[in-house]
């Protein structure tokens, strides 16, 4: 019954995931992460966290530091990536924050950056008009744009 349910699962997740599989990688480090590395769809994301399930070689890679997983237990790759699938879906929300140089999108940004989170909201709110400056920007200049700020 548990296999049942836990097959049950990785399909659900599989198919909630599917719209966005270009997004972000949804599979976190181990060998099935490794091994299908680059590629996108539901096939690859599903065997990719079989074979992590399977093997138990996440948690290995979790606790050793190994299979493109952090010492520091945070995964390791892709905070541009996260930052683009945050900001492609809160955008206007964040435009909103940084003109006022504080909130929650700014709040949420600085955890996927590992940085306090006043001084990401200072640079948001001091950087507002180089990160807008146009009435068409999108999420991905936006997310190039902030990412090189906070870099710097």
């Amino acid at each position: 019954m548990k296999k049942i349910l836990q097959a049950s699962l990785v399909f659900a997740a599989a198919f909630a995931l599917s719209g966005q599989a270009n997004a972000h990688d949804s599979t976190g480090c181990g060998l099935g992460s490794m091994a299908w590395r680059g590629q996108s769809g539901i096939v690859p994301q599903v065997a990719a966290v079989t074979t992590n399930g399977t093997f138990g070689n996440q948690t290995f890679g979790i606790t050793s530091g190994t299979s493109g997983c952090d010492p520091d237990g945070r995964i390791t790759g892709g905070t541009q990536k996260m930052m683009l699938s945050f900001l492609q879906d809160n955008l206007e929300q964040f435009a909103i924050d940084a003109a006022a140089g504080e909130g929650e999108t700014l709040t949420t940004l600085a955890g996927i950056m590992h940085m306090d989170e006043e001084y990401v909201a200072s640079m948001a709110y001091q950087n507002f008009a180089l990160l807008f400056d146009s009435d068409n920007v999108d999420a991905v200049d936006v997310t190039l744009k902030f990412y090189e700020i906070m870099k710097a």
